[in-house]
Formats: C-alpha cells, structure tokens, sequence
C-alpha cells in the first residue's frame, strides 16, 4: 500500500487572509515562500531518509503549485498535478470577507457542516463533492511500496482524514494541518 503524505500549502499573501478564497488563484504571502522552502528542504530530507520510490502530485492552483515545485527542485523529481485535490468552491463567496458572508448569510455558512450533502456555499461545491473527488483520488493511487506526497488544501486534507478516521463532518475542520504542515494517510480507505 502506497504512503500517502499530505502537505497544506503554505500561508497565503496578507490581502486575502480573512476572505474566503477557496478555488480562487492566491498567491502566498513573504513568509509563506520562506515557509515553502523549509518545508521542501524537510519533506526532501525526510522521503530522501526513507528511501523508496517518490511521487510529488499537487493540487493546480498556485499557492499549493508553488511548494510543490519547490519540493520536486529540491528532490529531482517530475511534478504532476490532480484538480481533484482542489480546495471547495465557494462559487460567490470565493473573494469576499467571511465577515460580510456572516452580515449578509447569518450562519448559512454551517451548512457546510450540518447539511453537508446538500449545501452548496456561494453555489459552489457540497462537502461531500469535495470529500468524493479527494476519495476518489486517494483510492485510484497505486497500491504498492511507493510515497505520495500530495500539495493540497485544508478541506481536501480534513475530507480524507475525517473519512479515513470515521470522524463526523463536524470533527473535520480540526483535522486540517497547519499552513505547510504534513499529516500521512493510508491510501487504503
């Protein structure tokens, strides 16, 4: 079964932070393109350590992009990318302050937690549309000795770990890392 890493991106630029910014194109912030390279030299020095055969995949949008790359540098290895380790899309909401998504929804914003079959934020994704495109990436990967380290988004990440763990969707958004921190999963759902 393959070893599965996965990797939040580093912390976004200044601008956007208290929007909500989902599948919109963020850059990353001074400190985050300082973080993404420590985080690089880390996962190189870590997978290097454990030897084995490496895959580097990200999510395509930029501030996931751009610390994938820096790891695949830093590791000589080819980089490709799957739209299905997107963040959610918020549709409307993506750009605005969450502040003004709570004066103008009130707390529509739960949806996402109680209704999360149905509720579509901003008329975008469903929960569970994003929890079934990230499963569907996770159980598609090959099952053999081989380490995937996947650049991805805090909704993907909370989205398979919850599952895997059988948490509630409620107990998801605790399982999302920080900016630039790795969790590892079991590619065997």
């Amino acid at each position: 079964m393959a070893r599965v890493v996965l990797v939040r991106h580093p912390a976004i630029a200044r601008h956007w932070q208290g929007r909500c910014y989902g599948q919109s194109e963020v850059g990353l912030s001074l400190d985050g393109r300082k973080a993404a390279r420590a985080v690089a030299a880390r996962i190189a020095d870590t997978e290097l350590e454990n030897g084995g055969m490496v895959e580097i995949v990200s999510s395509p949008l930029r501030r996931a992009r751009v610390l994938a790359a820096v790891i695949a540098r830093e590791m000589a290895l080819p980089l490709s990318f799957e739209a299905r380790l997107k963040e959610c899309d918020f549709g409307a909401w993506e750009g605005q302050p969450w502040a003004q998504i709570w004066a103008t929804t009130g707390d529509a914003m739960m949806g996402m937690i109680e209704r999360p079959d149905e509720f579509r934020p901003g008329g975008g994704e469903t929960t569970f549309e994003v929890r079934n495109r990230a499963m569907a990436w996770l159980s598609a990967l090959p099952h053999d000795d081989r380490t995937i380290v996947a650049v991805t988004h805090g909704g993907p990440i909370g989205a398979i770990r919850g599952t895997l763990e059988g948490k509630s969707v409620r107990e998801w958004p605790g399982l999302v890392p920080g900016y630039g921190e790795a969790v590892e999963v079991s590619s065997s759902p």
